[in-house]
C-alpha cells in the first residue's frame, strides 16, 4: 500500500489476521475442550500418556478458549472499532504487527509447555515465567497502540465501547503483571512471591477479574459497538452505558473472594467478596437491558437476521449468567455448589453463551467488511450455526446445573449416626450421564465452529487485495 493511500485508510490487515486466528483457535480450543469432556465419560481417552491427561490438557482448553480465541477475538475487534469511531489509523502499524505475532508466540508456547507439564499451577495464570514476561510486553504494546490511536482520534468524542476497551486492557495488565509476580528457580519453574492465603486471595483477585475484565468488560466494548451497527439502531440510553461502565469497574474489582468461602481466607474478606458480588447483579443487568432495549424498533430483523440472533442471545446469557453468579456467591448456596460441576455450568453459561456467541456474531458482521465482501458467503451456514451453538450451550449447562446439585446433595447426605450416606465414587457414577450429555453438547458447539470455519474460508477466498484497500478507506469528508 503506498504511502498516500496509508494516510487515508484504516490499518485493516492486522484486524484480518486477528479475525481469521479467532476462528482457527475457536476450532481447536473447543475441540479439545470436546476431547476432555470425552475422557469424563471414557477415562481410557488419557491414553494413559502423561501429555495426554486431562490434568494436562484441562489447562491448555482454558488458556485456548480465553486467550487464544477470547484474545484474538479482542484484538480484532478492539482495532476495527477504536479505528472506525477515531476515525483515525492505528498509531503504529508496526507496533500492531508485533501484537499479532507476539501473541501468537504467546499461545504457540502454551500449547508446548502445558502437555508436557510446564505450569505455575494458578488458574488461568498456569503460563511460566519467560512466558509470563512475553505476553506481558505483547500487552503493554497493546496499550499503547490502542490509547495511542485515542490520543490522535479525529472525533471530539470518545464511543463509550473504547472505555469498555480501555478499562479491559489497562486492568488486564495489571493483573498479570501483580499475580504473575515469581521467583524464578530454572528456565521453566517459579515460584510465588506470595505464600498461602494471601497467594490464594491474589490469585482469585486476579481469577475473577480475568472474568470481570478480560472475558466481560472487553465484550461489553464489542456489545456497545456491534449491536447497534447490525440492528441499524441507537444504543437505548447513552447515559445508561455511562453508568454501567462506571458502575462495573468499581464493583468488580471486590468480587474475588467468593471464590474461597469457607477456606482460610479472613472471614471478613469472604463476606465482602460476597457483598460487592451481589451488589454487581445491579450495573451487570444495565448493560444487558441497555443491548437489549436497543433493539426497539427493529426486533422484527431477528426473523431474517442470524447475525443479530448471535448477539442478542448473547445478551439473554450475559443477563442469566450475571443472575447466576451473584447468587452462588451467596454463602449457604456456594456451601452446596462449591466443588462441583454447578460451577463448570456457570463458567460455560458466561464463556459459551456469553462470550463465544458475541464474540462469533460480532465476527460476522466484521469479516464481511475486512475483506471487501458485502456478506458473508453464507447466511444459512450463519442460521445452522446459530441453533447449534445455542442448543449446544442449553445441553452443557443444563447437564452441569444436574450434575452440580446432585453432587452437592449426595456430599452433605449423612446417615443418623453422623457418617457419609455416599462415597464420592457414587456420586461420580451418578454424574456419568451429565458427561454424556456435556460432551454432546459441546459437540454440538465444535460444530457450528467448524461451519463458520468454512464459511470464513470460502468468504476470504472470494475477496481480492483491490477489495481490502477500498473497504479500508476512511471517508472523505473526515480525512485529513
Amino acid at each position: 500500500m503506498s504511502t498516500a493511500t496509508s494516510q487515508t485508510a484504516y490499518n485493516y490487515k492486522v484486524i484480518r489476521q486477528f479475525a481469521v486466528m479467532t476462528v482457527i483457535w475457536g476450532v481447536i480450543g473447543m475441540g479439545l475442550g470436546v476431547f476432555i469432556a470425552a475422557q469424563l465419560v471414557w477415562p481410557e481417552l488419557n491414553l494413559n500418556l502423561p501429555w495426554t491427561s486431562f490434568g494436562r490438557l484441562r489447562p491448555l482448553h482454558t488458556n485456548a478458549v480465553i486467550f487464544a480465541f477470547g484474545g484474538c477475538a479482542l484484538f480484532a475487534t478492539s482495532y476495527y472499532v477504536v479505528q472506525r469511531t477515531c476515525q483515525t489509523r492505528l498509531i503504529s502499524d508496526t507496533l500492531a504487527a508485533f501484537t499479532f505475532w507476539g501473541w501468537q508466540a504467546v499461545i504457540v508456547l502454551a500449547v508446548i509447555t502445558l502437555p508436557l507439564g510446564y505450569t505455575s499451577s494458578k488458574e488461568y495464570a498456569e503460563l511460566e515465567w519467560p512466558i509470563d514476561i512475553l505476553l506481558g510486553i505483547v500487552w503493554i504494546t497493546y496499550l499503547v497502540v490502542f490509547f495511542g490511536t485515542i490520543v490522535k482520534r479525529k472525533t471530539k468524542h470518545i464511543y463509550v465501547g473504547n472505555w469498555f476497551f480501555g478499562a479491559f486492557i489497562v486492568v488486564t495488565a495489571m493483573l498479570h503483571i501483580v499475580n504473575s509476580m515469581e521467583m524464578p528457580v530454572t528456565l521453566f519453574k517459579s515460584y510465588s512471591m506470595y505464600a498461602g492465603a494471601t497467594d490464594a486471595m491474589v490469585q482469585w483477585w486476579y481469577g475473577h477479574n480475568a472474568v470481570g475484565f478480560f472475558l466481560t468488560t472487553g465484550f461489553l466494548g464489542m456489545m456497545y459497538y456491534f449491536v447497534p451497527k447490525q440492528a441499524g439502531r441507537p444504543i437505548y440510553s447513552y447515559r445508561l452505558s455511562i453508568v454501567h461502565f462506571w458502575a462495573l469497574i468499581t464493583l468488580y474489582i471486590w468480587a474475588g473472594p467468593h471464590h474461597l468461602h469457607y477456606t482460610a481466607l479472613p472471614d471478613w474478606a469472604q463476606s465482602l467478596g460476597m457483598a460487592m458480588s451481589l451488589i454487581l447483579l445491579a450495573p451487570s443487568w444495565g448493560g444487558m437491558i441497555n443491548g437489549m432495549m436497543s433493539l426497539s424498533g427493529a426486533w422484527h430483523k431477528l426473523r431474517s437476521d442470524p447475525i443479530l440472533r448471535f448477539l442478542v442471545v448473547s445478551l439473554a446469557f450475559y443477563g442469566m449468567s450475571t443472575f447466576e453468579g451473584p447468587m452462588m456467591a451467596i454463602k449457604t448456596v456456594n456451601a452446596l455448589s462449591h466443588y462441583t460441576d454447578w460451577t463448570i455450568g456457570h463458567v460455560h453459561a458466561g464463556a459459551l453463551g456469553w462470550v463465544a456467541m458475541i464474540s462469533i456474531g460480532s465476527l460476522y458482521h466484521l469479516l464481511p467488511k475486512v475483506f471487501g465482501r458485502e456478506q458473508m458467503h453464507s447466511v444459512s451456514l450463519i442460521n445452522a450455526h446459530f441453533w447449534l451453538a445455542t442448543i449446544g450451550t442449553v445441553l452443557y449447562i443444563a447437564s452441569m446445573w444436574v450434575n452440580g446439585i446432585t453432587q452437592g446433595l449426595m456430599w452433605r447426605a449423612v446417615n443418623e449416626d453422623g457418617t457419609l450416606t455416599y462415597s464420592f465414587v457414587e456420586a461420580l457414577e451418578a454424574s456419568h450421564l451429565g458427561y454424556m450429555v456435556r460432551a454432546l453438547g459441546g459437540a454440538f458447539f465444535v460444530t457450528g465452529m467448524l461451519l463458520m470455519a468454512y464459511n470464513t474460508f470460502r468468504t476470504v477466498r472470494a475477496a481480492k487485495p483491490a477489495e481490502y484497500e477500498a473497504a479500508a478507506l476512511i471517508p472523505a469528508e473526515v480525512a485529513h
